[in-house]
């Protein structure tokens, strides 16, 4: 399942979750049953591979029709082939595609998907990097079957009104297979509901419709409030229903108001952590049950937010992070490009691909309240920032109901930070510096106004340091030792919380991480061992200290912040 909810109550679907075959080109064409979702690396005689595999199964259909292959995510380059002919392709691990097939028949077929996870010329953002690109089909596939005509997608955003009521504002993508005779379109939420009609439409063309729902009482998604309602749109033809789609949205405000983040009206002070999408039992292809594990170690933790560093995530996860009443700091993918990479046409054409996969696929998510993009990169150079000037536009395109932020480690030199809504640093006071952070805080902020970011808000998108689990030292504190991360750390957010500056931190990171090898020789085990976790979610010392300091900013937080 994609979601955590149905998607359809009209629309057949079928999961193609389960065990398929794979070969993997290694010299030796080792064939063997995988797991999907799931990442070759777990496999032992696959462990070290770094290639092209292919994924295979037979998928049978009872008639004929329309279909339409929906993919989580290939890591990070798929070709598919239906019956042995390329039907499409994608690139990048962290965001989803579909691919139809307007006319299929009944019967058996071959389903083959190629999956290259090598680092090459062909790929600007999987590169070795302080994060693992494991191989694999890393997250869900199902089969749509579609009649004549289907819908795409929807589009929603609330505007609240001065008596506090809302008006959603709901646009329906509809793409037709076959001719389709004008057709009409109910849409329904929260008890409001409106039938307008879709002009017909020629074989393979689309259209879309907008449509206004007034919305009253409703309960407000807040901080640990996921109150979520079901938005419903139904496609019908005379009184045959032929296709359907539902999502889960929310009704909240996010907006900027000099240098604070206002959720809801309310300032928003933020507890949050850095989390890759990787875990020492399923890599990238974490499961439901995993995500939830994680989620709810965040708020025993007394933490309110996530920075999904550095991708897009699993829709299954920002569901989660929805239910929970969980904010989100999403970003593109990208992270400390080198320059030769940056500077290329290939970056700025893949970066755009996933900057707009990433907002039509999550827009409609309440839990995401900023949009991230190129976290350290070129953010010091003309060159660079025409780079970000260029993908906060097209952000802002896409979405111009969020905030938008870059995570930045070029202090005292970024010229960069006028362009966005909200000024983020990644700072690492007491572990790469001996600076105390009130002094270098202090000091980064003071040149932030000065450079950009005066009447703005400012995030620490980064703060930690490092501790390799079960490494003891009680009496010195010497470096990588748990006791040492546990004086870092509360020296870190101390500082931070205690300046009314900042709105707030996100802690580096969550649990340890993979990197991949061209890194390790700069990171013990292999590992980026910032983690308040080891890999496997076993605490560490650091995780009582970060839930003693954030659990007693929460009293802090709700007079001084209004946090819910």
């Amino acid at each position: 399942m994609q979601r955590l909810f149905s998607e359809h109550a009209v629309r057949s679907v079928r999961s193609l979750d389960g065990i398929w075959q794979i070969t993997a080109h290694d010299g030796r064409e080792t064939s063997l049953p995988a797991g999907v979702p799931g990442i070759w690396d777990r496999i032992p005689a696959l462990a070290s591979f770094r290639g092209t595999a292919e994924y295979a199964r037979k998928v049978r259909l009872s008639r004929d029709g329309g279909v339409l292959l929906r993919f989580g995510g290939v890591s990070h380059t798929a070709r598919v082939f239906w019956d042995g002919a390329k039907v499409g392709g994608h690139y990048n691990a962290f965001t989803g595609f579909e691919i139809l097939l307007p006319k299929v028949n009944k019967g058996e077929h071959a389903l083959v998907v190629e999956v290259d996870d090598s680092y090459s010329v062909r790929s600007t953002l999987h590169v070795p990097n302080d994060y693992m690109t494991y191989g694999g089909m890393n997250r869900p596939v199902e089969l749509h079957e579609v009649g004549d005509g289907y819908i795409e997608r929807m589009t929603f955003y609330a505007r609240e009104a001065e008596n506090g009521s809302f008006t959603a504002y709901v646009r329906v993508y509809v793409k037709a297979l076959r001719a389709l005779p004008a057709a009409s379109l109910a849409v329904s939420l929260a008890g409001s509901e409106t039938v307008c009609t879709v002009p017909g439409l020629a074989p393979g063309a689309s259209a879309s419709v907008e449509v206004c729902l007034p919305v009253s009482d409703v309960r407000r998604w807040d901080i640990r409030q996921g109150n979520l309602y079901e938005l419903k749109a139904c496609l019908r033809t005379g009184e045959t229903e032929i296709d359907d789609l539902i999502d889960r949205v929310g009704f909240r405000t996010v907006r900027i108001e000099g240098e604070d983040i206002l959720l809801n009206g309310k300032k928003v002070r933020v507890k949050g952590f850095n989390r890759h999408e990787d875990h020492g039992q399923f890599g990238c292809a974490l499961p439901p049950e995993a995500m939830l594990d994680d989620l709810q170690r965040v708020l025993d933790m007394g933490g309110n937010s996530i920075r999904t560093c550095h991708y897009p995530n699993d829709p299954r996860f920002l569901d989660l992070c929805d239910e929970l009443g969980i904010l989100v700091w999403e970003e593109n993918h990208a992270r400390a490009i080198p320059k030769k990479i940056f500077h290329s046409k290939l970056f700025a054409r893949q970066s755009a691909a996933c900057n707009e996969e990433m907002i039509t696929q999550h827009v409609n998510h309440p839990s995401i309240f900023v949009w991230g993009l190129l976290n350290e990169c070129e953010s010091d150079t003309q060159f660079g920032r025409g780079v970000y000037a260029a993908q906060i536009a097209q952000l802002r395109a896409l979405d111009p109901t969020r905030p938008i932020s870059f995570a930045t480690c070029k202090h005292f030199a970024d010229i960069c930070l006028d362009l966005a809504d909200i000024a983020s640093f990644n700072i690492y006071p007491g572990w790469y510096t001996g600076d105390s952070t009130a002094d270098f805080i202090a000091r980064l902020f003071r040149w932030a106004d000065e450079n950009g970011a005066r009447n703005k808000p400012i995030l620490i998108s980064e703060i930690g340091a490092g501790a390799i689990a079960g490494f003891h030292d009680p009496v010195r504190h010497v470096k990588w030792s748990e006791e040492r991360q546990c004086d870092i750390l509360r020296d870190q957010l101390l500082s931070v919380h205690q300046s009314p500056r900042c709105s707030g931190t996100y802690i580096w990171q969550f649990a340890d991480g993979k990197v991949s090898d061209d890194w390790a020789v700069h990171r013990p085990k292999s590992m980026n061992n910032k983690g308040i976790m080891d890999q496997y979610r076993n605490p560490k010392m650091s995780y009582m200290t970060v839930r003693e300091i954030y659990t007693q900013l929460e009293s802090w937080n709700s007079t001084a912040a209004g946090e819910t």
